[in-house]
């Protein structure tokens, strides 16, 4: 389909009331295709194919016919034009026997703006033709939408407006509810467009979660696949701007195939531990310019299976994820296997290990595993009964605890706690290793001394 998207200050005003208007009207039945300016059509009389032939209607719907000249079709259907020009031969021709077949119909304009993505004017080509019994397929208010990118989220598809002109000083307004459409199949709805149609898809003054999914999966709705770029701020890995599609190898069988709110929070390295999924908000500004603030609890996500919370995200979010006052032990594991947690963690073991330094480890990886990861303990210099946890808090505080080690705990808070990220592993030395720390510390002026002397004897002095 051609398109055309101009600015969005050429588009009608739907606010401005120059033209005199009636009440909205209800909708109007589905009527036959009616000729005009543009469309192709052949025309064929029995047994006189020197009169047949095919003809584009020019401006102004005079066709100029052999034998009865000029013949007016403008706004009329395939079976008013056949009957027409069969008088006009029957003044010349005994019972013409004439069909009309519409080859290829004209495209139509119209204008689209409010809640949709690319507000603009556009020609719809219309598709098919045959004789009057079928005509073409007529452009759609769905298919005008689908050309405009889709409706935003913030759409309100009960009642999408459409203004059509009657006249020079007048004009009908019909109001639509595609949301009958999407919930019952109510095709009437989904208007036949005229030339001219300039259709309003207003500002919904509240979002549901589970309605703006199913608006989501409609076919006047952005491609699940279409990137959006949004924000994500607050408790996460890395904070910033990230462009996100629900065509996403690893997840897309969790997100139904949409870009979601779990699927931003993943681009963006994951939560931190304090991070308070139960009042996630995304901040989403309409055509109007104003902010909605949509609430998403990702806690009942995670316990109840509730797919609405993981909301269905669009161009120019913003998703801020807060800071807990507080989270449990057994919340905070839980919260490391969902799939908007990171990866890995980053724990450092330092002191008498085999390998000290940074350890990448899963989320929940208990304090034992992280020793083992490290190499385990240098033998003959760690302390092997306790290690030292630093934990640096959100707040800026350090936390620090002795921790007892016996590799045959299973995970528990007091002798093998799960990890977190940035965690400190602390391994002591052993007694015997301090005690020759501090011979050697204290013996090493006695062995330069020493080592001078057998310098000396080396070179004779």
């Amino acid at each position: 389909m051609m398109s055309v998207s101009p600015s969005i200050a050429q588009l009608p005003n739907f606010e401005d009331q120059a033209l005199p208007q009636s009440p909205v009207n209800s909708l109007p039945s589905e009527s036959a295709y009616t000729l005009g300016g543009g469309d192709r059509i052949r025309l064929d009389i029995l047994e006189v194919p020197q009169y047949s032939g095919e003809y584009q209607i020019p401006p102004g719907g005079s066709l100029s016919l052999p034998l009865v000249g000029s013949v007016f079709v403008e706004g009329l259907t395939l079976e008013q034009a056949t009957q027409t020009i069969s008088n006009q031969y029957a003044r010349f021709l005994k019972r013409p026997l004439v069909t009309v077949i519409l080859l290829a119909p004209r495209p139509i304009t119209v204008s689209v703006s409010g809640e949709v993505n690319r507000p603009g004017y556009y020609a719809l080509v219309q598709t098919g033709g045959g004789g009057f019994a079928t005509g073409p397929r007529q452009a759609t208010l769905t298919q005008a939408l689908a050309e405009a990118g889709g409706v935003t989220l913030s759409a309100d598809i009960r009642q999408v407006q459409i203004r059509r002109p009657q006249s020079r000083a007048s004009e009908q307004v019909f109001t639509v509810n595609l949301w009958q459409l999407v919930q019952t199949g109510n095709l009437r709805q989904n208007l036949v467009l005229r030339d001219g149609d300039a259709i309003f898809v207003p500002t919904s003054t509240q979002v549901n979660l589970q309605q703006a999914r199913q608006i989501a999966a409609t076919a006047f709705a952005p491609a699940p696949d279409t990137p959006r770029t949004v924000a994500v701020v607050g408790e996460v890995n890395r904070p910033g701007t990230y462009t996100v599609s629900g065509e996403n190898p690893t997840r897309s069988e969790q997100t139904l195939g949409f870009p979601t709110v779990t699927l931003a929070i993943q681009e963006a390295g994951g939560i931190k531990p304090m991070a308070d999924i139960r009042q996630i908000q995304i901040r989403r500004v309409t055509k109007t310019g104003t902010e909605q603030i949509i609430s998403v609890n990702l806690w009942q996500l995670l316990q109840a299976g509730d797919f609405t919370q993981d909301a269905v995200i669009q161009e120019g979010d913003t998703i801020i994820v807060p800071t807990a006052t507080d989270v449990s032990p057994a919340e905070a594991t839980e919260l490391a296997t969902a799939n908007f947690a990171p990866n890995t963690i980053q724990v450092s073991v330092v002191g008498e290990v085999t390998e000290p330094g940074l350890v990448d480890v899963p989320p929940n990886t208990p304090l034992n595993q992280a020793l083992l990861a490290a190499g385990g303990f240098d033998q003959s210099r760690a302390r092997k009964s306790s290690v030292e946890l630093i934990r640096l808090n959100p707040d800026g505080t350090v936390a620090k605890r002795t921790v007892p080690i016996d590799f045959a705990q299973g995970i528990n808070e007091s002798s093998n706690p799960v990890l977190r990220d940035n965690d400190i592993i602390v391994v002591g030395r052993s007694g015997i290793a301090k005690v020759g720390d501090t011979i050697g510390t204290a013996l090493s002026p006695v062995d330069r001394i020493f080592g001078l002397f057998r310098l000396f004897d080396f070179f004779g002095f």
